[in-house]
């Protein structure tokens, strides 16, 4: 027997609002099988719902049944059930999505939405600071990033890191006389 629309919103509805024994109901009638197609108007799944709402009960119950491919869904904005997690502040969501075994892992981090924003710049956005900061240890840099980051390091210019540098500057007084004036780490020289 196959769910009906209205068995499809209320599993939905149990996810966003946390109801576990509405969830486990649906399961035992119907199979864990539905729950990866199940979606609502704004293209949403179950991990939408229950991540979005910080339900890591249900979500850990859920895991084992639905294909780890859910854990990137996209709904209409292109957002995935960790952009939710992480814009609504639910840092053991966000972590146990990341750290699920079967899951894609890391991956999740870069994975950006309509708007441009990957969950690391949903947290910045909702001024989540620790999650935003748990969500940057774990990114994936892999060893192309870090050579470039270290190339990049090895070519900044003297001045960009602070070693001090000759400053040139005109002074026009009311007269209309200019002096030019050099400032270096050695004192001031003045010429005209």
């Amino acid at each position: 027997m196959a769910p009906t629309d209205d068995d499809k919103d209320d599993v939905l509805l149990a996810g966003r609002y946390g109801d576990l024994d509405d969830i486990r109901e649906f399961v035992s009638k119907f199979g864990s099988e539905p729950l990866a197609e199940i979606r609502d108007e704004n293209d949403n799944c179950i991990l939408h719902m229950v991540c979005g709402n910080g339900h890591l009960d249900i979500l850990e119950y859920l895991l084992p049944l639905v294909p780890s491919s859910l854990l990137a869904a996209q709904n209409s904005a292109k957002s995935t059930p960790l952009h939710w997690a992480a814009l609504n502040k639910h840092l053991s969501v966000v972590q146990r999505l990341v750290e699920y075994p079967d899951g894609p892992g890391i991956d999740l981090i870069d994975i950006k939405n309509a708007a441009g924003h990957t969950p690391i710049g949903e947290a910045e956005l909702a001024e989540w600071d620790e999650g935003a900061t748990w969500l940057v240890k774990m990114m994936n840099l892999d060893a192309e990033d870090a050579e470039k980051e270290k190339g990049d390091a090895e070519n900044v210019e003297d001045d960009e890191i602070g070693v001090p540098q000759d400053i040139e500057v005109e002074i026009e007084d009311a007269e209309g006389e200019v002096a030019r004036m050099t400032i270096s780490d050695s004192g001031a020289s003045k010429s005209s």
